[in-house]
């Protein structure tokens, strides 16, 4: 985890978070994969930061990097 995102059962359902938001780190991967800048993402969600942008990124990055992945054969 980061300072920038939360996790907290009372909010969104445990799900996380921007820190001190309701915005899902899910909301801003899709604006993100959608093509949204951070100056767009600045403008839909006023008040978050470059810096919360790269928090989210650094928390994907974390999970995806502290994941594994079993493969299978196909039989």
């Amino acid at each position: 985890m980061n300072s920038h995102v939360e996790i907290d059962q009372r909010v969104c359902n445990g799900k996380p978070v921007i820190a001190g938001t309701r915005i899902p780190v899910t909301v801003i991967l899709d604006q993100l994969a959608a093509g949204c800048t951070r100056e767009d993402l600045k403008r839909k969600y006023p008040g978050i930061t470059d810096q919360q942008v790269a928090g989210v990124l650094q928390y994907c990055h974390s999970v995806i990097e502290h994941t594994e992945i079993e493969l299978r054969v196909p039989t």
